[in-house]
């Protein structure tokens, strides 16, 4: 099972195969799915499936916190299973590859930040964009 009952029914949102398959989708898919690429293997085993219940489901899992949306300085986002820490991105502005990465940056920023600014930092995200290592070689 990839969506538990449990995270579903805690929130008063009923268990369904589909959404069950929905999640297994992004979570086999190691992140970085677009909603076009879900519906497409989705619909692999559940050729019924439609459109707008993969972005309804979408939208309901990140309501619920258990996956991200993310964006990639493209017209449309990509989802992933929500981490157990927080990482970044580093993105390929030539073949698209995305990169995760840690660094403390972050945790510099949301100490220093909230008390320089009176703000309270809830979330952080970062996108870096360059060109990765086999596209900097084709260059050359």
């Amino acid at each position: 099972m990839n969506v538990s009952r449990q995270e579903l029914s805690g929130a008063g949102r009923r268990f369904t195969r589909q959404r069950d398959l929905i999640m297994g989708i992004i979570r086999q898919g190691h992140g970085h799915l677009d909603a076009g690429e879900i519906y497409r293997r989705a619909r692999e085993k559940e050729p019924r499936l439609s459109l707008s219940t993969v972005y309804r489901t979408l939208r309901m899992m990140k309501e619920l916190n258990l996956v991200d949306e993310l964006h990639f300085g493209e017209d449309h986002h990509h989802y992933e299973e929500k981490p157990p820490r927080e990482h970044y991105h580093l993105v390929c502005f030539n073949c698209g590859r995305v990169i995760e990465f840690s660094y403390p940056l972050a945790r510099l920023l949301k100490k220093e930040v909230p008390e320089a600014k009176d703000f309270y930092i809830s979330e952080t995200e970062m996108r870096i964009a360059g060109y990765c290592a086999k596209c900097r070689q084709a260059r050359r």
